[in-house]
């Protein structure tokens, strides 16, 4: 009596905690701050050890296409993981109404998930008839569930790549923050900047709400190694910060806005992954660098002054680097520099199919030009 009695708590507590944190997962739009998770457990036993082995990829090539298949891998087997414990549970609740020996249980539990009807093992009590019924009626819904799932997040992962993608153009490969100001303000000119600020708050907005209610959209790489959604969320809170402590009024006020939502975005997305801010590895932004960024901002145009702001704009970033030093080395996502590497060429301008330099034919005004 007790030995059923315990394996009829396991089995409502297994199927309890399948199907509720798929709903947490799934269906319920908001971060779940419980620790204790079967999503967060799969996912650290997972990723770290997946990790651990791509930094020994010396080629960033391989290593990128090696950590691109974790994102979609993960998802389908954190579905099977679930079905494993729902089925688990279901079996544990036949065998302990006696039913019969627990692997043909189990497997009776199995055929009646997946609704595969296969006849040759049947329920013979009433409470097996009835779990039976109750199981097929779970997978369906569970199935059915899954299949809905899947969809909205490749969805939300194009959407979140397609601005990614745009920083190409905008700000190079991999994008900085001094190239993005050197494509986009001219002779002092900083309405095209502002615009894309207020294009990319809205982007980061997205990003933040996306991958808070779906943290396993983190692990979805870009389509190029010099590309991620981490080297975006840098870029963008390196240009807010370099606008900030220029005080520029045209600027600084659609900057503070996009600022904040970016560094919202860092500190949310490190918290949902469990991830301590850190120190940076690399400071990106040493006196050469510094001297550089100023310089370009002098090129476009831009009145700054490079021993106020220098000072202003170190403090600013150590607000935000931190985190993003803690999700690039989660994630093995490297964080841009500041400044593009002399001679770099923009993903657009290297493919395998062209015979002349594409930045030579749109003429000499083009602002990939450096």
């Amino acid at each position: 009596m007790t030995l059923t009695f315990v394996a009829i708590l396991v089995g409502l507590a297994l199927i309890a905690t399948g199907l509720w944190d798929a709903f947490e997962t799934v269906v319920l739009p908001r971060r779940v701050s419980r620790r204790v998770r079967l999503a967060r457990v799969f996912y650290r036993l997972t990723w770290r050890p997946y990790a651990t082995y791509a930094r020994r990829i010396g080629d960033d090539a391989r290593r990128e296409t090696y950590l691109s298949f974790y994102g979609p891998l993960s998802l389908v087997l954190l579905v099977g993981v679930w079905a494993f414990v729902l089925v688990l549970g279901f079996g544990v609740l036949i065998w302990a109404d006696g039913q019969g020996d627990f692997g043909t249980d189990l497997y009776l539990s199995g055929t009646t998930f997946f609704t595969l009807g296969l006849g040759d093992v049947v329920p013979h009590s009433g409470v097996a008839r009835v779990l039976t019924v109750t199981e097929a009626g779970t997978g369906f819904g569970f199935l059915a569930l899954v299949i809905g799932y899947l969809p909205i997040v490749y969805q939300m992962f194009a959407r979140r790549e397609m601005n990614v993608s745009l920083l190409d153009q905008r700000a190079g490969s991999p994008p900085t923050a001094a190239e993005l100001l050197r494509r986009n303000v001219k002779a002092g000119d900083v309405s095209s900047l502002i615009q894309l600020l207020y294009d990319w708050e809205i982007w980061l907005a997205d990003l933040l709400e996306s991958q808070l209610s779906y943290p396993a959209l983190t692990y979805f790489r870009s389509q190029h190694e010099n590309q991620s959604w981490v080297g975006a969320l840098a870029v963008m809170l390196d240009v807010c910060a370099f606008g900030l402590a220029c005080a520029h009024s045209e600027t600084g006020r659609q900057a503070a806005f996009t600022f904040a939502v970016a560094r919202h975005a860092a500190g949310d997305l490190s918290h949902v992954l469990d991830v301590r801010p850190e120190p940076p590895l690399v400071d990106r932004l040493d006196p050469g660098t510094s001297a550089r960024l100023w310089e370009i901002a002098r090129a476009c145009g831009l009145a700054v002054d490079p021993d106020a702001g220098h000072a202003r704009l170190r403090a600013i970033q150590s607000t935000y680097e931190p985190y993003l030093q803690a999700l690039s080395t989660y994630l093995v996502m490297s964080l841009p520099p500041w400044t593009p590497a002399p001679g770099a060429k923009d993903n657009w301008e290297t493919t395998a199919w062209d015979f002349e330099s594409p930045v030579a034919l749109l003429g000499p005004e083009a602002p990939f030009r450096r």
